[in-house]
C-alpha cells in the first residue's frame, strides 16, 4: 500500500488536497442515480422496496452529514436500517464485520477476507462493488469537472502542491482526471487502493510539510474529518454552489493559507457554512 507514497515528491511549501468525486467531479449524482444505488437493488433483489431503499442510498450518500461515505460503509448503514424495517439481507452480519474491522475498504481487501471465509454476503458484496466499477465504465463519458475546477487547478498548480485524496477507485480516477488532462496539474493522484483519505494526508504530510501548510479541500463530513485528525486545515466546495466555492479556494483560502492568516475564526466560518448546506 505504501509504495505509492515511496516514490512522492514534495516540490513546493503548501500542499493542497483535493477530494475528486462531487468536489472537483461532477460525478457524484450520476453515479449514485445510475450506479451505486441500480446495482444494490439488483444484487440483492430489492425490487419490492425499491423506490424507498433507493431514496434512502441517495440520502445516506449525497444529501445528508454522511454525504461521500466509502461506498461499503454506505451499504452497511443501508442494510442496518432497512434490516431494521424487516428487509432481510442474506449473511448480514460478515458485511457488517468486515466493514467495521477492515483496515482497509476496498475490492482487493474484500476478496482476500472471500479467500478466508467464504462468506455469501461478501461474494455478494464482490459482485455489486464490480458491477459498480463496470456500470460507471460505461456511463457517458460528459464533460464532467465542475465550472471553475480547470482554472482552479492550473492557478493553484503554480503555488501549491495539488495532490488528489479520493476514496474512489483508482482506475476511475485515472479515467476522469486523465481525459480532461488534469494530471499535469498534481503532485499525486490517491484513490482508495493507497489507503484512507486520513491515511493519505499523514503519509503526505511526512514528506516535509508543516501542518499549517496543509489544506484539505472536499465536499463531504469524511473529508472534514480526515483534515481534522491530521490537525491541517480545510476548505468546502458546498453542493450546488460550486463554482463559488473553487473561485473562492483559488481567490481567498489559498492567499490566506500562504499568508499565515487561515486562522481558527475563518476555519469556524467554513465549517458552520458546511454542516449548514448538508441535512
Amino acid at each position: 500500500m505504501n509504495n505509492v507514497f515511496d516514490k512522492y515528491k514534495k516540490i513546493k511549501d503548501f500542499l493542497v488536497c483535493v477530494d475528486s468525486d462531487g468536489c472537483a467531479m461532477d460525478t457524484m449524482e450520476i453515479k449514485h442515480r445510475e450506479c451505486f444505488g441500480p446495482e444494490m437493488i439488483k444484487t440483492w433483489n430489492l425490487f419490492e422496496k425499491e423506490e424507498e431503499i433507493l431514496n434512502l442510498w441517495f440520502d445516506l450518500n449525497l444529501y445528508t452529514q454522511t454525504r461521500g461515505i466509502n461506498r461499503f460503509k454506505g451499504l452497511a448503514e443501508t442494510f442496518k436500517i432497512i434490516s431494521k424495517q424487516g428487509v432481510e439481507i442474506e449473511d448480514l452480519e460478515s458485511i457488517l464485520n468486515w466493514v467495521d474491522t477492515t483496515n482497509e475498504l476496498s475490492n482487493n481487501s474484500l476478496k482476500r477476507e472471500i479467500e478466508k471465509t467464504d462468506s455469501k454476503g461478501l461474494k455478494m458484496t464482490l459482485e455489486w462493488s464490480l458491477n459498480v466499477n463496470k456500470a460507471i465504465e460505461n456511463l457517458p463519458k460528459g464533460d464532467e469537472a465542475f465550472e471553475g475546477v480547470s482554472e482552479g487547478l492550473e492557478e493553484l498548480s503554480k503555488i501549491v502542491d495539488v495532490a488528489v485524496v479520493s476514496s474512489a477507485n483508482g482506475e476511475a480516477l485515472n479515467d476522469e482526471w486523465g481525459r480532461h488532462d488534469y494530471i499535469k496539474f498534481l503532485t499525486a493522484l490517491l484513490g482508495q487502493e493507497a489507503g484512507t483519505k486520513q491515511h493519505c494526508i499523514a503519509e503526505l504530510k511526512k514528506k516535509g510539510y508543516d501542518t499549517n501548510k496543509v489544506l484539505m479541500v472536499g465536499d463531504a463530513p469524511g473529508d472534514l474529518q480526515a483534515a481534522q485528525k491530521n490537525d491541517v486545515r480545510y476548505y468546502p466546495i458546498l453542493v450546488g454552489k460550486e463554482k463559488f466555492s473553487w473561485d473562492r479556494l483559488v481567490n481567498e483560502a489559498v492567499p490566506k493559507l500562504m499568508g499565515g492568516t487561515f486562522d481558527e475564526e475563518y476555519q469556524n466560518k467554513l465549517i458552520k457554512e458546511f454542516n449548514d448546506s448538508l441535512k
